[in-house]
């Protein structure tokens, strides 16, 4: 029986073989604290306070199989106000790897909120591009493999990489006693084009392309203090499909003096999930771990993901903005 190494080297090759013909794939990370960036998955949801965030998160997912993927995210957003109206800007990255496919996501995002029902409707685009590499320099192909030939043309020899434009756009809600949104992300279904020129003057150039597929997300948040106590429930939800797969997932955390949160999850026939946070002054810091459900937690041992962020306070008030400091007085 061929051991886990081989197996792993054993469906890269098989993904290799299937470059040539253009491949659809999920293309956005999967993060159980998806309602600590919950701009990653919904441009809209950027500016919902009157604070500057930040955001950076890490996940480590099927820890104890080689090539399992690693993601790590970066969130920024800030409200603003112009001619009177309230808007909103913000910026993401994403970059993960799994097996010898890399990818990278980057992207500035533009909101605008009114409001509406007495909460704050907010429409948000995002524009930006998505990379997407694999390292054929790193290819292997052990000497007794019946099913693969280590001189295919649908094998890229060398690192290849390409890159194209990326949309997203959403609408998101927010009232005083919860928020929701939906969105869809590679509205365009961008193709990433890799090509690779061979050497040898008389051997054509080779095409592999990657498709992110277009998928949309309906998110939703909730605050309910318990009466006579510092505590309170924060439930939250994330469903998301690429119209041939569709999964979600449900948390149930509880916040105490809006300083220490720990909760529990449920990833649908993927994974228990637990999790647990603090939040001191405007300094933010996260950890959830992942305990599989399905016939893969026989090779790993859960997946990790920690979170942490900086908060500022903004000035939006229209009696300062043409407020001067007088450097003899200070």
């Amino acid at each position: 029986m061929a051991n886990k190494r081989n197996i792993i080297i054993y469906l890269i090759c098989a993904i290799g073989v299937l470059l040539p013909a253009k491949l659809s794939a999920q293309s956005d990370a999967q993060f159980s604290q998806y309602y600590e960036v919950p701009s990653y998955f919904n441009p809209s949801a950027i500016g919902q306070t009157d604070f500057l965030r930040i955001r950076g998160g890490m996940r480590m997912q099927w820890v104890g199989i080689d090539g399992a993927p690693r993601d790590f995210v970066g969130t920024a957003d800030m409200p603003l106000k112009l001619l009177g109206k309230r808007f909103a800007i913000g910026v993401l990255f994403d970059t993960g790897k799994t097996g010898l496919y890399n990818s990278l996501n980057a992207g500035v995002q533009l909101g605008y909120s009114r409001k509406l029902l007495g909460g704050s409707l907010s429409a948000g685009i995002q524009i930006g591009f998505f990379d997407q590499g694999f390292k054929g320099s790193e290819v292997y192909i052990p000497d007794d493999d019946d099913y693969h030939d280590s001189t295919d043309d649908g094998l890229p020899t060398q690192d290849v990489h390409g890159t194209a434009l990326d949309l997203a756009a959403g609408l998101w809600y927010t009232h005083k006693y919860f928020s929701a949104g939906i969105s869809a992300t590679h509205l365009t279904s961008p193709t990433v084009t890799m090509t690779t020129e061979s050497t040898g003057s008389s051997e054509t150039q080779h095409e592999f392309q990657f498709q992110a597929k277009r998928t949309v997300y309906f998110t939703a948040l909730s605050n309910i203090p318990i009466e006579n106590t510092l505590f309170e429930l924060v439930p939250s939800v994330l469903v998301k499909s690429d119209f041939s797969f569709t999964t979600g997932e449900a948390t149930m955390r509880c916040r105490y003096d809006k300083f220490l949160t720990f909760g529990l999850g449920y990833r649908w026939k993927d994974a228990i999930i637990a999790t647990v946070a603090a939040e001191f002054k405007n300094i933010f810091i996260g950890y959830s771990y992942d305990y599989a459900t399905s016939a893969i937690a026989k090779a790993s041992s859960g997946s990790h993901e920690v979170f942490a962020g900086y908060r500022m306070k903004l000035d939006l008030s229209d009696k300062n903005r043409h407020r001067h400091k007088n450097i003899r007085i200070m």
